[in-house]
């Protein structure tokens, strides 16, 4: 079977993730297929909106191929460069997309799932969602437009969901900006079939509902306000919480690297996810160059062993040095998106 599938129903066209054993996990040629799909009903005028869902009862998508990148970080064979390249092309022309783009964000949806969902114009979410940026655990970063999506996001909730990593459901998707409504998962094909006939916003407007209450709202999540680390865990162990105490062995757990570069590149990114996104890429290219994402990769799915051996420092490199070499340009590699051919376009709010 095809890893993505695509197809018309009346005026809708239909994307579905096809990797259900992995989760949806986004591969190279899954974002080309995505990507090719996208530009080629933009112009037509039999489509009038487009919707993307995951197959399988799990979820929308995982993130992207980890293992395929630790195998790229130890042979360097370029293919990561060329996942990132495309897949982040992928997220621009969502967030630029003329036509409603409607994203299905139920059950799991996380990094990469993301990226594929959040810059839409449209953000469904349901009462299985459990979405996330967890990239910090592996040794990365929020990437896909991860550090301007949670750059923009309410400070003290952006910045815990980004270091910490934590997973959350349909109120606080809402509340970091990352999604709009949430419809119960049992109306989704209902929701799927309407949006064949009617128009994005008044077929959501019948079947969306107020969202089960989440967690970012609550006063200790203030502590993320804070910009030094020591002082975040301070506050969170001397909250009465109980979840304030989990979000601190999180922070604990995640990669010390990661949680410095993700701080950097939240605080440089803006209103304009190209430029975001070609500062990601830089950090994501060079970030191949750094031991801890490797190690955390391996922990993670390579050895399953959930106990990665962070490299605390580099050999004559103070943290912020290490930090800011992510930052470098990549002469005759920067990101473009010549992919894309036509000029920005406007969302549709129709």
């Amino acid at each position: 079977m095809p890893e993505i599938l695509t197809e018309r129903r009346g005026h809708l066209g239909l994307i579905t993730l096809n990797r259900p054993k992995a989760l949806n996990a986004l591969n190279t040629q899954m974002c080309q297929i995505f990507l090719d799909a996208l530009l080629g009903w933009r112009d037509d005028p039999d489509i009038s909106q487009v919707a993307v869902q995951g197959s399988g009862e799990r979820g929308l998508c995982a993130g992207g191929d980890i293992v395929a990148i630790y195998q790229d970080i130890k042979e360097r064979t370029g293919s990561s460069e060329n996942f990132w390249r495309i897949e982040y092309q992928l997220n621009v022309l969502i967030n630029e997309y003329p036509k409603p783009y409607i994203a299905l964000m139920d059950g799991i949806v996380l990094g990469g799932g993301i990226g594929i969902s959040a810059h839409g114009s449209h953000r469904i979410v349901t009462n299985a969602s459990k979405c996330g940026m967890p990239e910090v655990g592996i040794g990365f970063f929020p990437d896909v437009g991860g550090t301007h999506l949670l750059g923009k996001a309410p400070r003290a909730a952006g910045r815990l969901a980004a270091l910490t990593g934590t997973k959350f459901g349909a109120a606080d998707a809402i509340l970091l900006g990352l999604a709009d409504s949430y419809v119960p998962q049992e109306k989704l094909p209902s929701l799927l079939a309407a949006l064949e006939t009617e128009a994005a916003q008044s077929a959501i407007g019948r079947y969306a509902e107020r969202p089960p209450q989440g967690f970012m709202h609550e006063p200790w999540v203030q502590a993320f306000d804070e910009d030094n680390l020591r002082a975040v865990l301070l506050s969170l162990q001397n909250s009465d919480a109980p979840r304030a105490h989990e979000m601190a062995e999180a922070l604990r757990a995640a990669c010390p690297s990661s949680v410095r570069l993700t701080s950097e590149l939240m605080r440089q990114a803006g209103n304009d996810l190209r430029t975001d996104l070609k500062r990601e890429f830089r950090a994501a290219l060079h970030r191949l160059d750094d031991p801890d994402f490797a190690e955390g990769i391996r922990a993670a799915v390579i050895d399953k062993d959930r106990t990665p051996h962070w490299a605390e420092s580099l050999p004559g490199m103070s943290h912020e040095q290490r930090t800011e070499r992510h930052l470098g340009p990549l002469p005759g590699a920067e990101l473009n998106y010549a992919l894309l051919g036509a000029s920005r376009g406007e969302k549709s709010a129709s």
